[in-house]
């Protein structure tokens, strides 16, 4: 049987609330956008290499089935009908793109299991009943390294510690 994954980044949960979309930080602000637009995202893409045995071991790969401990998460105000009511492109800068880096581990049992089994059943609440022979876990990024795409001129870095005190 194979074991599925059920990816919670650190902290996009822990504010989980409705937030009107106009009120997306300046772009000057990378670390605010950056919690903006992970607060407003329902859902990410995970990018990683493969771990199963050849031909795909290595290979870039995009699915919690077999995966590598260091991956990318990706999400974009595409995906909220910010952009749309703006009139913007969703391959525009100026319809925010973020994307975290870091190191997956699983999560612990105890109370950061917890934590992700609420924040992530708050937006997710179908998950709850999904069959647990699946062996579906919670895991976590560590995140090294933050990028923002929200103007014209090129990605923003921020560091993860002014991601974490940044409020959206």
């Amino acid at each position: 049987m194979r074991a599925a994954l059920v990816l919670l980044w650190a902290a996009v949960a822990a504010m989980a609330m409705a937030m009107a979309m106009e009120g997306i930080p300046p772009h000057e602000e990378a670390a605010r956008v950056a919690r903006f637009v992970a607060h407003a995202c329902d859902w990410a893409a995970l990018a990683t290499l493969s771990a199963q045995e050849p031909p795909m071991r290595g290979r870039p790969f995009a699915n919690v089935f077999s995966m590598n401990a260091n991956a990318s998460l990706t999400m974009s105000l595409a995906q909220t009908p910010y952009c749309k009511k703006k009139g913007y492109d969703p391959q525009s800068p100026l319809c925010a793109h973020v994307i975290f880096s870091g190191l997956v581990e699983k999560v612990p049992d105890g109370a950061e299991a917890d934590f992700a089994k609420t924040a992530l059943f708050s937006r997710h609440p179908e998950m709850a009943t999904w069959p647990p022979d699946h062996n579906w876990f919670f895991a976590k990024l560590n995140i090294t390294n933050v990028w923002v795409l929200d103007y014209f001129g090129g990605i923003k870095t921020v560091t993860p510690e002014e991601y974490f005190n940044a409020v959206p």
